[in-house]
């Protein structure tokens, strides 16, 4: 279904959520609590279901904590629509894909977002490694393709890394970075290169970490109080690597490598066995943390 640029809607008003995982869910969350009205959609609708409850107990911690209103929190509910698969975000506006960092499977969920978005609906991936021009050359609307790299935890994270492909049309970045800019986000701009801005940083990083600790320089504690009091960062890289997933860090890293063919984007040993141990951080319970020995 083709479209032109000069048919983009001047305002976003309905966003559809492809993928109802942590980034996916997040992504809706702060939608919904900005006002628009949100389609939530995954392979069944059962997952569908299970990421809009996840929200709502996200949103009951709120509540709890005298962060957020019953009333509001059932507002925000309400403004959340669990639904299955590309076919069922057709009235969305913007349709952002947030599946996993995996290639063949980002331009298969491309291909239907495009058959199923209405002319001039914006498509957008929440990706952090991977081309967007090679996404919207999947697409018969390529000018209509954008990347839009939201960070995780998404509530709390104020930056959305804006990524131009070839293709993106004026009117498409424009309509992006002033939802984004809705949501209550900074946005910073990236031309399409692997990795983009953020993670051609932060990967070295977490990898060097990885390294230290594989050579046994010091503990993972060690490592990351000493990127905390010694570089005034918030957080060290082994435990951001645990919040993002170790599994994503991993990709990540992989397509960096490849793709740029530099050796400081090479993933260390112990980042690829707690991957294949299923050690994915604190999705899983169990990262370079134990966190079930914390609980």
């Amino acid at each position: 279904m083709s479209s032109s640029s000069s048919d983009v809607s001047s305002e976003v008003k309905i966003i559809g959520v492809l993928g109802a995982g942590q980034m996916g869910a997040g992504i809706a969350q702060v939608a919904a609590q900005t006002g628009y009205t949100v389609l939530l959609a995954d392979v069944s609708q059962e997952r569908a279901d299970a990421g809009k409850a996840g929200i709502v107990k996200q949103l009951g911690r709120l509540v709890e904590k005298g962060k957020l209103t019953a009333e509001a929190r059932d507002a925000v509910a309400l403004r959340i629509t669990a639904v299955v698969g590309a076919a069922g975000l057709a009235p969305a506006d913007l349709l952002i894909e947030a599946a996993t960092e995996n290639i063949d499977l980002k331009k298969k969920l491309f291909r239907e977002l495009d058959q199923a978005a209405r002319p001039g609906a914006i498509l957008a991936s929440n990706t952090s490694s991977i081309s967007i021009t090679l996404l919207a050359a999947a697409t018969s609307r390529p000018d209509h393709v954008i990347g839009m790299h939201f960070m995780n935890p998404v509530p709390l994270m104020k930056l959305v890394e804006i990524i131009r492909g070839l293709q993106t049309a004026d009117a498409v970045y424009e309509a992006t970075v002033a939802m984004a800019r809705k949501l209550g986000k900074t946005t910073i701009t990236s031309k399409d290169c692997p990795g983009f801005l953020v993670n051609r940083i932060l990967i070295p990083l977490i990898n060097e970490a990885g390294f230290a600790l594989q050579e046994g320089l010091g503990t993972a504690e060690d490592i990351d109080t000493g990127a905390k009091l010694g570089l005034n960062h918030p957080m060290g890289p082994l435990e951001l690597a645990d919040l993002i997933g170790l599994d994503t860090c991993l990709a990540i890293a992989d397509v960096l490598h490849r793709e740029l063919g530099d050796d400081k984007y090479r993933a260390p040993n112990i980042l690829r066995m707690h991957v294949a141990a299923g050690w994915h951080g604190r999705k899983t319970g169990r990262g370079f943390y134990n966190y079930a020995s914390k609980a």
